[in-house]
């Protein structure tokens, strides 16, 4: 008791306080090597009177000035490790070769010469001592201190490279206790690393409660997707809160630190299959050519382009119409370019809107182009369904301006990111994106007809996960801030799929398009929300909070359905009318479609509403053309 006092009071002291204590202790130090070194070569305890003045004397006077420009009283002793070490050994070094010159190479009357060798090599003995005995005594008491009010008590899964890593990192933060690691290695159960145990897996109910975790960190970037997930059901048992370090391939810097710990993607508890990308696939349209994404700073427009500046194109044009999105997408790419030598790929960043003819025309002006990837949208349900007129400005004219200069200017190949909203839509966003699914068809149609090699394609796929619509952030930020999660219907389930995985299959199935086609994405089984928010409540390290635990740390509130949301999405407007392609994981939508003739009337009709403001009259002509599939047909 009395020696952590001790060390609480010097750990607290003034910064100069610490350096006076310090030099009296080196100054000590001096003395106790001379009394030393005369005692092993004489062969007796001798008083240092006036004859070993000199040399009591010059060891003071050299010692102390040395150590101060060497750096010794730079270090904190708690932190001190090998380059602190180095630093003593460097400065008694110097120290040494004077003292030596003066007293064994020249010599001085009184002093043996020895003493000019012996006695430097006992002063490092004695620093680096006193340097070892503060670092452990101190440093152990420092953490003592620190883990009795850490907030986060921690496990770390993986007691391999990453794992050692990331406790180095943790060591010194306040806020974080390391308890011990976790290991699938049998041979490393029991066994000590870095002064913490090694615990089984088998026994982390028992080891989780015992310790008070707070927190388990993942600290496994090298093992397999599979393994992962049965590493994570495994942890979600003891419902402590979970943070994980990316793979490998994500962790740019070779050193990882705690930075590199993020929270536990939703997308990693799905137990979806992976399928590996077709590289050709993914190239084909990209590949030495030049690509534009709309809406590039957006979450799917932005993943567009992170995927795209990979697979060599010759020309990135990134076209965004908000400034701050614009800019993040673009330092992104840039750093990209930078850390993975992509000096062929140049990066335009646009400002512009898909709504502005002019502004847009003077791109397909200035830039021959290959591909367009279509991901400007407004897509926030509740937003459009308020703001009729702009929405369609934006989903459904942003797509015709676009798709007829594609046509004007030759480009090769489109692709529109459409949404399962289109499919029956019940609200305006869908309607919009359904009108846009017709657009592309009819340009398809049109470029058949005049036997241009030009192909149009959409690809409808559900909600992404951690994209900015998406329920995941939301409910990230309400359970940071203790709740209540809200949520519209307990019965409400969504279509989820990972956005780097999305984003991968609409490059693929672009390619794979004969022209006028709506790909689906195989989703996977559809999730419902109330069990995502538990899972996520759970995985934060939170209790749920409901009549049979009315004691719990976060509640699920149910708001009920917002105008115009669906209690369940669909991929299909027409039921089991889809065929395989390809790919595995992309389906081809066998559904009816407008006549060009059609899509233009219709078109008109919209553009004179929206000319009056007839906010009623645009959404009524909207929703008829878009659930209504008995109008005259034509085939691509």
């Amino acid at each position: 008791m009395v020696t952590i006092t001790l060390s609480s009071l010097l750990i607290n002291l003034h910064r100069s306080a610490k350096l006076i204590i310090v030099i009296l202790i080196d100054s000590s130090l001096c003395v106790l090597s001379l009394w030393l070194a005369l005692y092993l070569r004489l062969g007796e305890f001798v008083n240092l009177d006036w004859k070993y003045v000199s040399a009591l004397a010059t060891s003071l006077i050299l010692a102390i000035p040395i150590f101060i420009l060497s750096g010794l009283y730079r270090a904190i002793f708690r932190y001190s490790g090998w380059s602190a070490l180095m630093n003593i050994a460097k400065g008694v070094l110097i120290y040494g070769v004077i003292y030596a010159s003066m007293f064994t190479v020249h010599g001085i009357v009184s002093i043996p010469r020895t003493i000019g060798i012996i006695q430097p090599v006992l002063l490092l003995i004695l620093v680096a001592a006193t340097r070892s005995i503060a670092h452990y005594w101190l440093g152990g008491a420092y953490k003592q201190r620190i883990g009795a009010s850490a907030k986060e008590r921690v496990l770390i899964y993986g007691a391999g490279s990453a794992g050692r890593q990331l406790a180095d990192a943790l060591s010194g933060n306040s806020e974080i206790k390391i308890l011990g690691f976790l290991d699938d290695d049998r041979h490393l159960i029991g066994r000590v690393l870095k002064g913490l145990t090694i615990y089984s897996p088998e026994k982390i109910l028992e080891n989780a409660s015992r310790l008070k975790v707070t927190h388990i960190y993942l600290a496994i970037p090298s093992v397999s997707r599979r393994r992962r997930q049965e590493i994570i059901e495994q942890v979600r048992r003891t419902q402590v809160s979970i943070r994980t370090l990316p793979s490998f391939s994500d962790i740019a810097q070779g050193k990882i630190t705690i930075n590199d710990l993020r929270e536990l993607d939703i997308d990693e508890l799905l137990g979806r299959p992976i399928v590996e990308p077709d590289y050709a696939l993914l190239t084909q349209n990209i590949m030495n050519k030049a690509v534009m994404v709309t809406g590039a700073g957006g979450s799917i427009g932005s993943e567009l382009c992170r995927q795209i500046i990979h697979l060599d194109p010759t020309r990135i044009l990134l076209v965004e119409h908000s400034e701050f999105a614009l800019y993040q997408i673009t330092k992104e790419l840039m750093d990209i370019k930078a850390r993975f030598n992509l000096d062929a790929v140049q990066i335009n960043p646009i400002l512009a809107s898909v709504r502005d003819l002019d502004a847009i025309e003077r791109i397909f002006l200035e830039y021959p182009l290959d591909t367009i990837y279509h991901a400007a949208a407004y897509k926030h349900v509740p937003l459009v369904e308020e703001n009729v007129i702009e929405g369609t400005l934006n989903n459904v004219f942003g797509t015709k301006i676009l798709t007829e200069l594609v046509i004007k200017y030759s480009v090769l190949n489109f692709v529109l990111i459409s949404t399962d909203k289109a499919v029956r839509p019940t609200n305006i966003m869908g309607a919009t994106k359904r009108w846009a699914e017709l657009i592309v068809q009819s340009c398809a149609a049109q470029a058949l007809k005049s036997g241009s090699k030009q192909r149009f394609c959409a690809v409808r796929f559900g909600n992404v996960l951690g994209s900015s619509g998406s329920v995941v952030p939301l409910f990230r930020s309400q359970i940071s801030k203790g709740g209540p999660i809200t949520l519209t219907h307990p019965e409400i389930t969504r279509y989820f799929m990972s956005i780097e995985e999305a984003v991968a299959l609409v490059l693929q199935a672009g390619s794979i398009s004969d022209g006028g086609e709506i790909y689906l994405l195989d989703m996977g089984i559809p999730i419902k929300i109330f069990e995502l928010a538990q899972s996520m409540i759970k995985l934060s390290g939170h209790t749920i909070k409901d009549d049979e635990n009315p004691d719990g740390d976060i509640e699920i509130a149910i708001t009920g359905l917002r105008p115009g949301e669906k209690l369940h999405e669909e991929l299909l407007i027409n039921l089991n009318s889809s065929a395989p392609t390809p790919h595995p994981k992309i389906y081809k939508a066998l559904e009816p479609m407008l006549a060009e003739r059609q899509v233009k009337i219709k078109l008109s009709s919209l553009e004179e509403h929206i000319k009056s403001r007839d906010e009623l009259k645009v959404r009524k002509t909207l929703m008829d053309v878009a659930t209504d599939i008995k109008l005259e047909m034509a085939s691509p």
